[in-house]
C-alpha cells in the first residue's frame, strides 16, 4: 500500500451543540460518511421531520418512541424498537412520544451531507471509496416498510441486517455487559467505509492503521472512546474492532452504502428477499 489511509472521523454528539434549523421544534446532530449521512433527532411528541423531495430511499430507526410515517400515498404507524424503509420523495415523519429518532441516509441527500459535524473530511470526495452504485428496485416497486426488530434476533450472533437500494444497516441486539476482550472481531474493508453509531452505552473504538512504504506516514494506533449518541466513519484499510464499556448495555449500529455485497452473500440479510442484488 504507497498511499496513507485516512484518519477516522464523526460526530461526538453527546458533547456537540446540536442543530435546531433542521427540522422545526427539534435537535439534531449530523455525521457524514463519503456515500451517507446519519441523522439523530431528539424532539418532543408531534414533531414532524419532513423531507420534501428525497432523492433515494432512508432508513428510520425508533428506540423507545414510535412514529408515523407518511410517504408515497401511505401511512404507516411505527413501533418502538422498529427500522423503516423510506421511498424517495416527501415523506413525514411525527414523534409519537417524546425521544429520539434516527434517519439514515445515502449522501445524495446533500443539504444534510453539508451539515454534518465533520463535513470539512468531505470537502473533495474520498478516491478509496467504492460510488454510490444503487442496487436493483425492491420487488413491488418503492414504498414504505417496516420491520419489528425483535422479530429478527437469530441464535448465536447479534446481528440483525437490512438493506435498501442504497444503504445496508446493521442494528446489533444489546450487549447487556461489557464485551468479552479475548473475543475482539478486528478487520478492515477494501474499498468501504464503516459509520459505527453508538445510540447507547459507551464504547471503545480500536483503530490501526497499515503501514505504507515512507514510515514518516505511519500512524499510531488509536483507542478511541465514545458515549452515546456518536458516530465514527472508520476508513477503508483500516483495522478496527469495538468494545463497549461500563455499565450501560451497548448499543450500535453499523452503516453502510451501498449495501454490502460479503453479507448479502452469506445470506444474513433480514430483508433479502424483498431487495434484489444485482444481477452476476
Amino acid at each position: 500500500m504507497s498511499t496513507p489511509a485516512r484518519a477516522a472521523s464523526g460526530g461526538w454528539h453527546y458533547k456537540e451543540e446540536a442543530l435546531t434549523d433542521i427540522d422545526p421544534g427539534a435537535r439534531a446532530w449530523i455525521a457524514r460518511g463519503a456515500n451517507f449521512v446519519t441523522v439523530v433527532s431528539d424532539a418532543p411528541a408531534g414533531t414532524t421531520l419532513t423531507r420534501t423531495d428525497n432523492p433515494d430511499e432512508y432508513m428510520i430507526v425508533t428506540d423507545k418512541v414510535g412514529a408515523t410515517v407518511s410517504a408515497g400515498g401511505e401511512t404507516l404507524e411505527v413501533a418502538p424498537d422498529s427500522l423503516t424503509i423510506v421511498p424517495p420523495g416527501k415523506s413525514i415523519v411525527t414523534l409519537a412520544g417524546d425521544g429520539e429518532i434516527i434517519r439514515v441516509f445515502s449522501s445524495r441527500a446533500a443539504d444534510l451531507a453539508g451539515r454534518a459535524t465533520n463535513a470539512e473530511a468531505y470537502a473533495d470526495r474520498p478516491v478509496d471509496v467504492a460510488p454510490l452504485d444503487p442496487w436493483p428496485e425492491p420487488v413491488g416497486g418503492y414504498r414504505l416498510r417496516t420491520y419489528a426488530l425483535a422479530d429478527h434476533v437469530r441464535e448465536g450472533t447479534n446481528m440483525r441486517v437490512f438493506r435498501s437500494t442504497n444503504l445496508m444497516l446493521n442494528v446489533m441486539t444489546p450487549r447487556e455487559t461489557p464485551r468479552d476482550t479475548s473475543k475482539l472481531t478486528p478487520h478492515s474493508h477494501a474499498d468501504f467505509e464503516q459509520g459505527s453509531l453508538a445510540i447507547g452505552g459507551v464504547y471503545i473504538h480500536h483503530l490501526r492503521y497499515p503501514w505504507t512504504p515512507d514510515m514518516a506516514t505511519w500512524r499510531a494506533d488509536e483507542h478511541v472512546e465514545m458515549a452515546s449518541p456518536s458516530v465514527l466513519v472508520i476508513p477503508p484499510t483500516v483495522i478496527h474492532t469495538s468494545r463497549n464499556i461500563g455499565d450501560q448495555p451497548g448499543r450500535l449500529i453499523d452503516v453502510f452504502a451501498p449495501p454490502r455485497m460479503d453479507f448479502s452473500l452469506r445470506g444474513v440479510v433480514a430483508n433479502g428477499d424483498e431487495y434484489p442484488m444485482p444481477a452476476g
